[in-house]
């Protein structure tokens, strides 16, 4: 009984989608201000991953305390992703008043990047863990406490 029980286990397990640690998500884009930000080259570190709007209250809530905790860390890197449909001098303008300590790419909202999606809301913040899977995702403002415990968590 016991050795059929872990047969049909071992094919169960079989069955399930490998999940190699090693598949980051891609993201590539150009910062606001030129520079090009690939999500593969920060393996090693926590990554945020944070879709904002400069309409967005929520949004510029989190961005001083995103900022301060990317600041805080020598492990953790981020970037913002404005996700609307703006003059990217708008942006320029909304970035110089309230300034972050990471990089921002702006995005086009029809054209969300692949395997990250559109956000279901704003702020959505993805934290990738440094081995490159998905560790969180929240849908609504963070601060450095939600991402330190889910920092402290993943690991």
């Amino acid at each position: 009984m016991i050795s059929r029980l872990l047969f049909a286990v071992s094919l169960a397990v079989a069955a399930l989608p490998a999940v190699a640690s090693d598949t980051m998500p891609a993201l590539k884009v150009t910062t606001v201000d030129g520079k090009p930000f690939d999500l593969a080259a920060q393996r090693g570190k926590w990554v945020i991953v944070n879709y904002w709007a400069t309409w967005c209250a929520p949004c510029i809530k989190e961005m001083p305390d995103i900022s301060a905790f990317v600041s805080s860390r020598k492990d953790v890197t981020a970037i913002g992703l404005a996700f609307e449909d703006t003059d990217p001098k708008e942006v320029k303008a909304f970035l110089a008043k309230h300034a972050v300590a990471y990089p921002i790419a702006q995005l086009d909202p029809t054209e969300p990047p692949k395997d990250f999606g559109e956000p279901k809301g704003l702020p959505t913040t993805f934290l990738i863990a440094p081995d490159g899977h998905l560790a969180k995702r929240f849908v609504g403002g963070v601060d450095g406490k939600k991402l330190g415990d889910a920092i402290a968590a993943g690991k």
